[in-house]
């Protein structure tokens, strides 16, 4: 029987609020939001290895920042243009493995990123002229080529929200409440998470299972909650991908 065992379950102090994952050099990059303290952090783990490449990083703008976009094992980072506001301006590169602040511009914004690079514009000027963008030096390559520089696909493959009539009944341990599930195929393995009702909370529940219908693996993603929750998990690379409880996060190779 195959045995399923995390190679990453790290736990960290306040919700995980995103995640961000580096093809190039298979990078996991996570942001931390500590709201009592209004803190955010920012950590690095190797998907091959499951090494802590950094964690706990700060700036100096402790809240109104958060993760952009990643690239080439670069960080990249934005400010919010304002507290009530979702706009962002600014932007600051992270080399990946080492935390060393690579360069910060404040007056550009980002917008998207290419098989190239980052996509940016000067926030400053109207119209709006986007160009690309070295991300290890921030210096400006060209301006941008819609045929060149073409959205960087991720490789992550999400699960479907599905009905549970639409799952065989051999992957479904448990009557799932409000009857849907998110579920996916993945060569032999079928992975499905649920949430079940006890004493009117609600709980959500993780399973592999073999495309016999055995059962390879089982967690619980998040207890005593009050609302279903969304999106439980993502596949990368062989790998699945999950937080439990908003503040681990666990990594196993399928």
């Amino acid at each position: 029987m195959t045995t399923l065992l995390p190679i990453i379950r790290k736990n960290y102090q306040a919700p995980i609020w995103r995640m961000e994952i580096d093809n190039s050099t298979q990078t996991l990059f996570l942001e931390v939001r500590d709201h009592a303290n209004k803190q955010v952090s920012f950590s690095a783990l190797s998907l091959q290895t499951g090494e802590v490449y950094f964690e706990n990083l700060t700036t100096p703008e402790r809240w109104l920042t958060g993760i952009e976009a990643v690239y080439n094992c670069v960080l990249l980072l934005h400010n919010y243009q304002s507290e009530t506001g979702p706009v962002h301006k600014g932007l600051t590169a992270i080399e990946g493995t080492s935390a060393q602040n690579l360069w910060s511009n404040f007056t550009l914004a980002f917008d998207q990123l290419s098989v190239n690079g980052p996509i940016v514009y000067n926030s400053q000027l109207q119209p709006k002229r986007l160009t690309l963008i070295d991300i290890k030096t921030g210096n400006t390559i060209r301006p941008y080529e819609p045929v060149l520089d073409q959205s960087l696909y991720n490789q992550i493959s999400s699960p479907e929200m599905l009905p549970a009539d639409q799952i065989d009944d051999k992957f479904l341990p448990q009557q799932p409440y409000a009857n849907v599930v998110h579920y996916i195929s993945y060569n032999s393995f079928r992975i499905v998470s649920l949430h079940t009702l006890l004493q009117e909370q609600l709980i959500q529940h993780l399973y592999i299972f073999d495309d016999s219908g055995l059962q390879l693996y089982h967690d619980l993603l998040n207890t005593a909650i009050t609302k279903l929750q969304p999106e439980a998990f993502v596949l990368h690379n062989n790998q699945l991908i999950y937080l439990k409880d908003r503040s681990a996060v666990i990594v196993l190779n399928l």
